[in-house]
C-alpha cells in the first residue's frame, strides 16, 4: 500500500493486484520488480488497508481507493467483484472513489456497467505506444485502435480517462513517441502517465538489450524529449500524473539498462524552466530572472544544474524567487 501524491490535493491509495489478468506477457515486463510485490490481495486486505490510511488520518473526499499492478478488468469476474465491493464499503463511507488500470482490449459495455455500479471513478489504460508495428514488436497483444475504442467508450460512461505511454519502446524513435503522445492527446484524457523504458532482468527485452539488438535512448535524449511532451499535455489541459518509474531498489536491483533517474521529472521541470529562460534572452552575457517562490527548484534545475548549464556557455544567470510574481519565469534585469 502507498499514498502517491498528485497535484489538486488528488491523491491514490494503491493497491497491487500483480499481473493477474494479463493476457500476453509484454516485452518489457517483469510487475514483480516495477510493484516489489507478489502479494495477490483480497477483500480482507482491501477492508485492512482502508482501515490503516482512516486511522492515518488520509483525506477520504480527495483519495481513490486504485487497483494497480496488473489488468485489472481482465482478471477473473468474481475475483474483480470482490475487490470492487470490497473497496465500495469504504467510497459510501467518505473516499473519493474507485481507480483501476487495465488494458485497452479488455474493456467492454458490460465490465463499465459493473465498473460503474460498484463507484469506479477513474480507469487508466496501458496505451503505451499509438504504432501498431511498436505493440507487435513488444508483443502488448492490441492495437492502436483498441485503444481509441477503449477511451471513447470509457468517455462516454463518463469516467475519468487516463492513458499511459511508454518511451524508446523496442523498434519506437522520439518521432514515434511524440506522435503518440499527439495521439494521446487528442483523445482528450483527463491525466496521463510517461514511463521511459527500464530494461528489466527476467524480461524479453532485457534478453533483446544482452544480444545488443536493442538499444534505448540516452537519459539526456529522453529528458529533452520528456520536456516537450509535458509542453505538449499541459498545453491542452492535460495533467501528467507521473513522469518516470518511482525510485525502487527493486528497479534498481533488477535493471539491466534504459531511461531511469531517481528525479526523472525534476530533470525534465528544469529543462523546461531552461528552454523557457533561452527563448527569453537576447545577446547578453549576464541576466537575471524572477519566479514564482514554488516554481525557483524547477528555474534552478536539479542540484542547480541550470546555473551550470549557462555558465559553461558563457553567461551569468541569477535566479530570485519573487513572492508577488504570477509568471512561472520573467527577466527583470539585462
Amino acid at each position: 500500500m502507498s499514498t502517491d501524491m498528485r497535484q489538486h490535493k488528488h491523491a491514490n491509495l494503491s493497491i497491487f493486484v500483480p499481473h493477474i489478468g494479463c493476457p500476453h506477457k509484454c516485452t518489457f515486463c517483469n510487475q514483480n520488480t516495477i510493484t516489489g510485490q507478489t502479494f495477490i490481495p483480497h477483500a480482507g486486505d482491501v477492508k485492512e488497508i482502508c482501515e490503516k490510511a482512516i486511522a492515518d488520518g488520509v483525506d477520504m473526499g480527495n483519495t481513490e481507493i486504485a487497483f494497480f499492478g496488473g489488468s485489472f478488468t481482465a482478471i477473473p469476474l468474481n475475483y474483480m467483484i470482490e475487490l470492487l465491493e470490497a473497496a465500495r464499503r469504504y467510497v459510501s463511507r467518505g473516499f473519493r472513489g474507485i481507480r483501476v488500470s487495465t488494458r485497452p482490449d479488455a474493456i467492454n459495455r458490460p465490465v463499465l456497467e459493473i465498473l460503474y455500479r460498484h463507484g469506479v471513478t477513474t480507469i487508466e489504460l496501458g496505451a503505451q505506444s499509438m504504432f501498431d508495428d511498436v505493440l507487435t514488436l513488444n508483443e502488448r497483444g492490441h492495437t492502436a485502435q483498441d485503444v481509441v475504442n477503449a477511451s471513447k467508450l470509457i468517455k462516454e460512461y463518463s469516467f475519468d480517462l487516463g492513458l499511459q505511454m511508454m518511451l524508446g519502446l523496442y523498434g519506437s524513435t522520439p518521432e514515434k513517441d511524440y506522435e503518440t503522445a499527439l495521439r494521446i492527446a487528442d483523445l482528450q484524457p483527463k491525466e496521463v502517465r510517461i514511463y521511459p523504458t527500464v530494461v528489466l532482468k527476467d524480461t524479453k527485452l532485457g534478453e533483446l538489450y544482452t544480444e545488443g539488438k536493442y538499444e534505448t535512448y540516452d537519459l539526456s535524449e529522453a529528458v529533452e524529449l520528456s520536456a516537450k511532451l509535458l509542453d505538449l499535455f499541459e498545453s491542452r489541459g492535460i495533467n501528467v500524473i507521473k513522469l518516470g518509474l518511482h525510485s525502487s531498489t527493486d528497479v534498481e536491483n533488477s535493471m539491466l539498462g534504459g531511461i531511469y533517474h531517481p528525479a526523472f521529472r525534476e530533470l525534465c521541470e528544469g529543462v523546461r524552466a531552461r528552454n523557457t529562460m533561452e527563448k527569453l534572452m537576447g545577446k547578453g552575457t549576464s541576466y537575471t530572472f524572477t519566479v514564482r517562490p514554488d516554481y525557483l527548484s524547477k528555474a534552478l534545475g536539479h542540484k542547480k544544474s541550470n546555473i551550470e548549464y549557462f555558465r559553461e556557455k558563457g553567461t551569468e544567470v541569477t535566479i530570485k524567487a519573487d513572492p508577488a510574481q504570477t509568471e512561472n519565469i520573467l527577466i527583470k534585469e539585462w
